[in-house]
Formats: C-alpha cells, sequence, structure tokens
C-alpha cells in the first residue's frame, strides 16, 4: 500500500454516494481526495474551529473537512450553483456543523467580519478574484488553502497564464508563510503569521 493509497486514508463514508452523484451530473471541478485528505489533517488541527469552504461544488471536500472537525466546529460552505450544491445537501445537509450558503463567494466575504481558521478557496473568487477579500478573514495563525495549480486538462483558455501571478502574489505578502505543494492538483498551504496591521 502506498502513501497516497485511498485506502490507507481512510476516505469519508459519504464520498462514495457524493461522487456517485458527481458522475450522474457530469461534474468535473471536484477535488481530489488526496486535498481532501490534506484539508481533514489541518481542520483537525483546529478544536472548535471556524472553517469555510469557498466552492461547495457537490461537497467532495465538504465530506473530507467535516470527516476532521470535532463536534464543536462549523463549517460554512459558498456556492452559487444550487444544482451541483444540491448533491452536497443531500448527502452532508443532516450535519449540524454544516451550513450551506448559495452565493456568489465575493459577496460572501464582503459579509464577514468574523475570522475563520481555515479557508478553502476551490472557486475563482477567493483566489483569482478576490484573493485579499479571503485572505482577510483568516485569522492568525490560520490556514489559506488553494488547489489545482498544476496544469489541468479542464482549464479554460489563457489560465495558465494566471496561475504563476497568483503564486507570487500570495509569496510576497509578509504575514503570510506559504508552503507550495507539488500534491495531487498542486496544491498551496498558506499560514498567516500576524495580522497586517502589525
Amino acid at each position: 500500500m502506498g502513501m497516497q493509497d485511498l485506502a490507507y486514508l481512510r476516505p469519508p463514508p459519504q464520498l462514495a454516494a457524493i461522487q456517485q452523484g458527481t458522475e450522474s451530473l457530469g461534474f468535473s471541478l471536484a477535488s481530489e481526495p488526496l486535498v481532501g485528505a490534506l484539508l481533514r489533517t489541518l481542520v483537525a488541527s483546529k478544536p472548535a474551529g471556524r472553517f469555510l469552504e469557498l466552492g461547495t461544488g457537490t461537497g467532495v471536500a465538504t465530506a473530507w473537512l467535516l470527516d476532521g472537525m470535532d463536534p464543536a466546529s462549523a463549517l460554512t460552505t459558498v456556492d452559487t450553483d444550487p444544482t451541483v450544491q444540491q448533491i452536497a445537501r443531500r448527502h452532508l445537509g443532516a450535519d449540524p456543523r454544516l451550513t450551506f450558503v448559495t452565493s456568489g463567494a465575493l459577496e460572501f466575504l464582503r459579509s464577514q467580519p468574523a475570522p475563520f481558521d481555515l479557508v478553502f478557496a476551490d472557486a475563482l473568487p477567493g483566489k483569482y478574484e478576490g484573493l485579499e477579500s479571503a485572505l482577510a478573514t483568516v485569522k492568525p495563525g490560520g490556514f489559506y488553502v488553494i488547489d489545482d495549480l498544476l496544469p489541468q486538462s479542464n482549464w479554460p483558455e489563457g489560465h495558465a497564464a494566471r496561475v504563476p501571478v497568483l503564486i507570487e502574489q500570495i509569496a510576497a505578502r509578509p504575514d503570510f508563510q506559504i508552503l507550495p505543494i507539488v500534491w495531487a492538483s498542486g496544491v498551496i498551504v498558506a499560514v498567516r503569521v500576524r495580522t497586517s496591521a502589525d
């Protein structure tokens, strides 16, 4: 069994059903299991944490996040598309720690004064658009995580040029330590080391 073997990682119990729903919709933007396993580990380090996912999709990463959270933690997940989010609602909606928001990520971020222990930006907003707003919601000691940084077959034309610009923007910030990881689709884990006002 290799380090990246899914059985070794013990996927969340709802994952198989969510993946079936994802395939039935023809949705091709779901997070990879290895990204989910990383997210689960990061949220497990934050007892009673407050977490944000920008881009619910069908709930693949949502399931991994919930699987790592303790009973006192809370996750808010945001998506503009109620059709794909409905898969996540069907399989995960009974979890009292989870709040679904059907909204644009940028609109949601503008209304969030309280910070989060982890922000997983899995949509263009909060990553390529509104980066400052997303980073501003991360607590000192909190994580900002993005994926899909290695070349992907489903990238739209012109997207490849945006990736190094995004990485440079995050790397240039003195208030975050970043770790680019060649893992799954390519990941950055950034940690806020101080507030920007320091």
